[in-house]
């Protein structure tokens, strides 16, 4: 029988940065998001003092000062390293792993005894523990659902020691019966008032509905849901990353921006990560979608949104015809008189660089365009991001995003290697003196 397995570090920001301070062991954590707006990660010290998710900073400031809360600024490239460490050691424990989100991951189980699944489980966390210092939660299930469910519950109990199996049916009814509906993947809270006003109230309910009666209700999706929690495998494990749709950067300004020289700097530098992206997957975009607006949240500040797209002549992927779409599209849309609180870039219906048909007459040089994206990747990909970048993409960038509590980055860095302080002893220490 098909087994999936999902395996999540537990409050993974958080426990990152408690992986290079061990003082942060038993102490209240949270990690903003950015422009350290709102709080996105929490340890269970902090979600004690009633620190809720996506709770603004400024109205917990005082109470993480009068409990000792560690506040730290998002540091993904920390996090997202960390998250690499985690993947390459599940694909020592299995053959087949589905990366879902950068703290999540499906591993395919099939292969280990039924009787064998729980220790696997409790073995492949110590692992992770003991190599890279985070955390972990395992849920079991014979399909991606039941997996994802089986994680929740062994977070929240325990007495399970972070792994849960819900592959015995009978096992699995009685803790679908204790658990609200809406803790289902893939039950968002307009079906879960739609499921309780009909009675509906626990996921084991909803496993109890017949599939037919579930696509009525809640489309397609909730048959799939239905019969996914009856242990019938719906989704397969996508070992190999479907092809990306769309690539967007958006990013919230640290200050804002009032002037068209500083929304370009902006753009510009929005459409050079959006660039790395792009040739990293090998993808082209045929058009871009621009955007910007102010606070809705500052009711002094003149109100403005606005969008515009811009086409390109064919496909591409080059840095540079995207900084120019990218600025051609915010000269049309920028007003004076606005303080912006955001902007970004949207590119959707990406295709295959490499099965796109050369144009009669191209609109750039190909390969002199290969050869200079090739090089500029190089260089960051060597020397770090930003080592290399277009004047248009800005210098000082007064507008960007704040990280002021961030931590070192300690794997990726070598500036910001965490240093090991030998304390030299004295003479007195050794007793002679």
């Amino acid at each position: 029988m098909t087994s999936f397995a999902l395996i999540d570090g537990n409050s993974f920001y958080c426990s990152c940065e408690r992986v290079f301070d061990p003082a942060l062991a038993k102490r209240p954590v949270i990690v903003l998001s950015n422009n350290d707006g709102c709080a996105v990660a929490r340890t269970a010290e902090a979600k004690a003092l009633g620190i809720g998710m996506g709770e603004p900073y400024f109205k917990i400031r005082d109470l993480c000062r009068d409990n000792d809360v560690a506040v730290y600024s998002s540091n993904y490239t920390l996090y997202g390293d960390m998250s690499a460490r985690l993947n390459a050691i599940y694909r020592q424990w299995s053959p087949d792993v589905e990366v879902y989100s950068i703290d999540e991951s499906f591993l395919d189980m099939t292969d280990i005894r039924p009787a064998d699944r729980v220790a696997f489980g409790g073995d492949l966390r110590s692992t992770v523990q003991q190599w890279t210092g985070i955390p972990t939660c395992v849920g079991i299930g014979p399909s991606k659902t039941l997996a994802k469910f089986a994680n929740h519950v062994a977070k929240k109990n325990p007495e399970l020691g972070g792994v849960c199996d819900l592959t015995d049916a009978a096992v699995r009814q009685r803790w679908l019966d204790r658990v609200e509906v809406g803790e289902v993947w893939g039950v968002g809270s307009a079906s879960e008032r739609k499921l309780f006003g009909l009675g509906i109230e626990t996921a084991g309910d909803l496993a109890r509905v017949d599939a037919r009666l579930a696509r009525n209700l809640l489309s397609v999706v909730g048959e799939r849901t239905v019969l996914e929690l009856q242990g019938i495998s719906c989704l397969p494990l996508e070992d190999v990353p479907p092809q990306r749709k769309g690539c967007a950067v958006t990013r919230s300004f640290g200050t804002p921006v009032t002037d068209l020289a500083g929304m370009l700097e902006a753009v510009a530098a929005y459409a050079m990560r959006a660039g790395e992206k792009l040739r990293r997957h090998g993808l082209e975009a045929t058009h871009m979608a621009v955007f910007m607006h102010t606070s809705r949240f500052n009711s002094k500040d003149k109100p403005h949104s606005a969008q515009t797209t811009v086409h390109f002549p064919e496909a591409s992927n080059d840095t540079f015809d995207l900084i120019r779409a990218a600025q051609s599209g915010a000269r049309k849309i920028f007003r004076d008189g606005h303080r912006y609180a955001k902007a970004g870039i949207i590119m959707n219906d990406l295709v295959r660089a490499a099965s796109q048909p050369r144009p009669l007459f191209d609109a750039r040089d190909r390969d002199q365009s290969e050869r200079l994206m090739t090089a500029l990747d190089a260089v960051n990909g060597k020397f770090g991001r930003g080592s290399l970048i277009p004047a248009s993409a800005g210098i000082k960038r007064d507008w960007q995003t704040k990280f002021d509590r961030r931590s070192p980055r300690y794997t990726t860095n070598i500036k910001e290697l965490p240093v090991a302080v030998a304390r030299e002893k004295t003479r007195r220490s050794e007793g002679f003196g």
